[in-house]
């Protein structure tokens, strides 16, 4: 008996940037959590790009820092992303640098994200409307096909053996499941090698 193939997911997850876009919003892989996110503010050169990834200029002024108000998250309640502009005069990207730690887009953190979905939400941690953990579960049952290929192209083997695992068919779900590190780590690594493409 063939089997369904997953509904296609919402648009909004698909979209890369396109390449007219002037900069953006990279992410910062290795800040986990909020003290080490705190400690790189301070610095000016704490989540300084190496390079412009419009241009490739080597040079990024650090421009001003953006608010940021993750929802029912009372461990975070306001924080702040810096954001640099390319100094290339040909090319006055601005790009927001986001801990890893909270979800682009999601306006929460990862763990609350994560453990929402999942069932797995202890009683201190904060009550998310039904509403959209209905819409965060309808993300998870929709087809992972891009996201799978963009890891079969990667060019790493594991990347590379767990497209192969999954399967064009499987859904952004049985990917996480299959990835086993986390929501906040697979997301992104998918916006790394495609930015703008979302997990959820």
């Amino acid at each position: 008996m063939p089997t369904m193939s997953p509904p296609p997911p919402a648009r909004c997850l698909e979209r890369p940037y396109p390449s007219s876009q002037k900069g953006g919003t990279l992410i910062a892989e290795d800040v986990v959590d909020f003290a080490t996110h705190e400690r790189r503010l301070l610095d000016p050169d704490g989540y300084r790009p190496a390079r412009c990834h419009r241009c490739l200029c080597c040079v990024l002024h650090a421009h001003d820092f953006r608010e940021r108000r993750p929802k029912e998250d009372p461990e975070h309640p306001v924080t702040w992303i810096r954001r640099y502009s390319c100094a290339s005069p040909d090319c006055g990207a601005i790009w927001q640098v986001l801990p890893a730690f909270l979800a682009r887009c999601l306006h929460r953190s990862w763990e609350v994200v994560e453990s929402t979905v999942t069932g797995t939400r202890s009683p201190a941690q904060p009550q998310v409307p039904a509403r959209t953990v209905q819409r965060w579960r309808r993300r998870l049952r929709c087809s992972a096909r891009r996201l799978v290929s963009v890891l079969a192209s990667s060019d790493e083997p594991r990347w590379e053996a767990l497209a192969g695992r999954v399967g064009l068919d499987a859904t952004r779900g049985t990917l996480l499941a299959a990835w086993q590190r986390g929501m906040a780590t697979l997301a992104a690594l998918v916006h790394r090698l495609v930015p703008g493409v979302r997990l959820m």
